[in-house]
């Protein structure tokens, strides 16, 4: 009978997790060496590679990834089995900013709950500022937002790259302003987008003001305006036009988690959120 030890399996799941024996060993407290054993021990005891390793890509084998949905499993039941002994549940309050939670969100929330299913996960979206805001006042435990100012902590996830979107055939009549779709007054990408053509000397007027993503990529699909987007939320349909139309090319963004956590269990779950975006990302 083929018996498994939690930490073992709990190394196979965060090597496979974050496709990095450096990152797990540092999630888990502990050496490479370490993870290198316990992943070699869990590997004689089920007779089979479970990890395949080259210089450049660290990645579930066939068969590990066939054995890793019955690894979380097992690492849950025992979680489970833990949060049972604690009279009150551990609670994560995570804030993500309303662009960035894009259609992935479900699945990364997935991805973080199959991790540690006796994490109780509060979600919270809002613009940046509001985020930021509650996460210095220790309302949310852990946010995802845009840099918008010079505050420099944070760990960087990624870069998010704008582009002038508008609907194949728009016209921007000669001497007029450029119509300009927008999103509140205050959000980063209307600050970046009329900077950016103030400083250009570009003669700009607002068409529409306000609503969401879901508005502004309803009105600039219908050809009323061009919108500031990312490359990532620009809906299909639309064109990228700056080039075409002369517009002057728009700053990236970073996107950034800031966290205070310190627990050993916490930080494992960030790690898993974090990985989790940016291959949603580079996807």
């Amino acid at each position: 009978m083929v018996t498994l030890d939690v930490e073992s399996v709990q190394a196979f799941v965060m090597v496979a997790d974050l496709r990095s024996f450096t990152r797990a060993a540092e999630t888990l407290g502990t050496t490479q060496a370490a993870i290198s054993v316990k992943l070699k021990r869990l590997e004689d005891r089920l007779g089979f590679r479970l990890i395949e390793r080259t210089p450049r890509l660290v990645r579930p084998s066939v068969r590990g990834a066939a054995f890793l949905c019955a690894a979380r499993d097992f690492i849950a039941a025992h979680e489970r089995a833990i949060a049972g002994l604690s009279a009150s549940p551990r609670r994560l309050a995570v804030g993500f900013v309303d662009h960035v939670a894009g259609a992935e969100f479900p699945t990364l929330l997935a991805r973080l709950h199959a991790h540690d299913p006796a994490l109780v996960i509060e979600v919270r979206i809002d613009v940046s500022r509001n985020l930021i805001d509650a996460f210095d006042k220790g309302v949310l435990d852990a946010v995802i937002v845009r840099r918008e100012d010079d505050r420099r902590d944070g760990e960087v996830l990624t870069q998010e790259h704008f582009g002038w979107f508008a609907a194949p055939g728009f016209t921007w009549p000669e001497g007029t302003p450029l119509r300009l779709a927008s999103f509140a007054p205050t959000c980063l990408e209307r600050i970046m987008a009329t900077r950016t053509l103030d400083a250009a000397g570009i003669a700009w007027t607002e068409t529409f003001v306000g609503g969401g993503i879901p508005a502004i990529v309803a009105a600039v699909s219908a050809g009323l305006a061009v919108a500031p987007l990312t490359f990532r939320v620009a809906p299909a349909g639309v064109v990228e036009v700056g080039k075409e139309l002369g517009l002057p090319p728009l700053p990236s963004s970073e996107i950034v988690l800031h966290s205070t956590l310190t627990d050993a269990r916490s930080r494992a779950a960030l790690k898993i959120l974090a990985t989790a975006f940016r291959e949603h990302r580079v996807v």
